[in-house]
């Protein structure tokens, strides 16, 4: 079994942000930190992130992984997957040691322990390729001509051992930023094929279609699209498509 993550572990994400987590129900300690559980949240503000919206905080969801309980809440795991509010996956390093007699089931007398199944072994690790790498879009040029009508992206998952993945879109133009979940598209403006998040073979090809009307209404600046990719282990990796609207 992978080590409890709590509130020791450090937690970045992918901009430098250091993250500080709070447990709620705090009684159980390993090493002087609190165990955390589903549920709980944690800020990140001691080392801003830099991003444009930052990375603010992240709240604990475990993905029951474990039978490990504490007053009926799950107990979180290092492996846990973990995305910031804006949809980024966090990189959890927790280093009290841990030591696992665990089996996965009952064995009986003089029987040998069954395997762990290969979906929960570390040997996976997710892959995610968007194309183009960034697009672009003029607001006089639509305003003069009407094109283009949509502009595609396509974003390519790989795994052995899948099991989801989420779709963010991020505005970084000021003084407003704004960041918002967008893994079943906002029809008819931004279609997502296929939408929902289910991931369920090895390849998936995911496109995502924005339309010229709806691009008209974004600010100048860059407007990014990510999407992170997530296996059975609770890997994760991501990729993202930038929007550049110019005036």
């Amino acid at each position: 079994m992978p080590r409890v993550l709590t509130t020791n572990a450090k937690i970045l994400c992918p901009h430098g942000g250091l993250g500080t987590s709070i447990a709620t129900d705090p009684k159980w300690m390993v090493s002087g930190g609190d165990v955390l559980l589903d549920g709980d949240v944690g800020v990140i503000s001691v080392l801003p992130c830099f991003f444009i919206p930052p990375c603010a905080g992240y709240k604990l969801e475990s993905m029951k992984l474990n039978a490990s309980r504490v007053d009926g809440r799950h107990v979180m795991l290092v492996t846990d997957f973990i995305q910031s509010f804006t949809g980024f996956p966090l990189l959890i390093t927790e280093t009290h040691q841990a030591f696992d007699n665990s089996t996965p089931a009952p064995i009986p007398s003089g029987g040998t322990p069954p395997p762990t199944p290969p979906e929960l072994l570390e040997v996976d690790r997710p892959v995610v390729v968007a194309a183009p790498g960034t697009l672009a879009f003029s607001l006089s040029g639509f305003s003069t001509t009407s094109l283009p009508a949509a502009l595609p992206m396509t974003f390519t998952l790989q795994s052995l051992f899948p099991r989801r993945w989420l779709l963010s879109m991020l505005n970084s133009p000021m003084p407003t930023p704004q960041h918002r979940e967008i893994t079943n598209g906002e029809p008819p403006n931004i279609v997502v094929a296929p939408s929902g998040g289910a991931w369920t073979t090895p390849a998936l090809t995911i496109t995502v279609t924005l339309t010229g009307t709806s691009m008209a209404t974004l600010a100048p600046g860059d407007h990014h699209f990510v999407l992170t990719a997530v296996n059975q282990r609770g890997r994760s990796h991501f990729a993202e498509v930038i929007l550049i609207v110019s005036a």
